[in-house]
């Protein structure tokens, strides 16, 4: 094992909770036990967790978890939401100085962050600013986001959890559609990319897909430009055909000039310390494709179609039922975060790279792979071409991607 630079280690969870994200917490935690942390003659005496992140670091609140039973800490993984707290607090110089002077305090050598591509950020200024001062600070981003969002990462954890979640509602809510027809929206989380809102799609009955006959019918991502005539079109055509339309729509779905339209509904939007519209904690954008739809299929002087649209918000990220590949995965970053420190790494991203080709019905694997903190930090996957469909549905391809993530899927019946 390499040298150890002498002192404690801490961990945070930043952004939003996941159903996940203490899956990484704890193999962060087990993966330094693994390597003697916190027994005698270790150079690393104590783990600790932050309290709210490096909120709760500046303000040296911490949890020691360097002896926290083994029992515990199962019932804490499979325990959804960030078990310490979240933030989304992002460091300038002066909140960089106070990191440092909590860790000059409490004898902080390893920082171990887990989050999306602001945390990577957050992580990023840390080590920057730490070099900058030339203190000896070893920075670990460990993935996660339910958007999917992270460059470098074939997928991050926390996305297949939040994916089974919308496609077993999604699932459920066709089936209510088909007993009481009308048009139901549902809008899905995804600000930038539309990962998540395209795991509706897997909603879809196995044995083949029917426009007017399975659900969603429509999928509308952030990735193509929205327009409201061809959005109404296509309502009015399922509606036409069968007396009802089932749709998922991304939260983040944008204007023919890249205007996010939810940002543009919500008044007095709450806007985050990086930048970031909330977009979730409104239901603006679901009322106004309901309102339009209703508007524009009400037949002259009569009533308008029965429409409803449901924004499924915050309880999609940590509904507690890990997919599988997720709840394995989850902790495995944590695990390889702490061989990264514990093999005298300095800093890093761990990314998931799979090695299976999901078009070939190869046994799915991935690896563990450490990068850069600057190339993930700040930065934002999208969709890639090959997973959409014209302007309102997603491939093949996306869908072999996916399935090996979520799961087995229930199989309804339908007479």
């Amino acid at each position: 094992m390499a040298d150890l630079l002498p002192g404690n280690a801490v961990i945070g969870q930043s952004g939003g909770p996941t159903a996940v994200i203490n899956q990484s917490l704890v193999g962060v935690i087990l993966g330094l036990r693994a390597g003697g942390v916190g027994t005698p003659g270790n150079p690393i005496r104590k783990i600790l967790g932050m309290r709210h992140g490096v909120n709760g670091l500046t303000k040296g609140l911490f949890h020691d978890l360097t002896n926290l039973h083994r029992d515990r800490l199962e019932v804490l993984a499979r325990t959804p939401s960030a078990g310490l707290g979240s933030t989304r607090d992002k460091p300038d110089q002066e909140y960089c100085e106070r990191i440092f002077k909590s860790c000059e305090e409490n004898s902080i050598r390893y920082f171990f962050y887990i989050g999306g591509n602001d945390s990577a950020d957050t992580c990023r200024i840390v080590n920057e600013l730490a070099n900058d001062r030339g203190y000896a600070l070893r920075c670990f981003h460990i993935p996660k986001t339910v958007d999917n969002d992270l460059v470098e990462n074939d997928h991050t954890p926390g996305f297949p959890s939040a994916a089974r979640f919308v496609a077993k509602a999604c699932m459920a809510d066709f089936l209510d559609n088909i007993s009481l027809p009308g048009i139901k929206i549902n809008v899905v989380m995804g600000r930038h990319a539309g990962f998540l809102t395209a795991a509706t799609a897997l909603a879809r009955r196995e044995e083949g897909w029917d426009r007017f006959n399975d659900g969603p019918q429509y999928v509308y991502l952030p990735e193509v430009p929205f327009c409201t005539d061809s959005f109404l079109q296509d309502i009015a055509t399922a509606y036409e055909a069968t007396g009802r339309c089932h749709v998922a729509v991304s939260e983040g779905i944008r204007d023919t000039s890249g205007v996010s339209i939810g940002a543009k509904l919500i008044d007095q939007a709450q806007i985050d310390p990086h930048g970031n519209v909330q977009l979730s904690g409104s239901g603006a954008l679901g009322d106004l494709l309901a309102g339009l739809i209703k508007k524009h299929l009400a037949p002259l002087g009569g009533k308008p179609p029965r429409v409803r649209a449901d924004t499924f918000g915050y309880v999609q990220r940590c509904f507690p039922d890990q997919a599988r590949v997720d709840s394995y995965e989850a902790r495995g970053v944590g695990r390889y975060a702490a061989r990264l420190a514990l093999s005298g790494e300095l800093d890093g991203s761990v990314t998931i790279k799979r090695i299976s080709d999901p078009s070939t019905g190869q046994p799915y694997a991935v690896r563990f792979e450490r990068v850069d903190l600057s190339t993930v930090a700040a930065k934002t996957r999208q969709m890639p071409e090959e997973f959409i469909k014209g302007t309102n549905d997603v491939t093949q391809a996306f869908m072999d991607y996916a399935m090996p993530l979520v799961g087995e899927l229930p199989l309804y019946e339908r007479l």
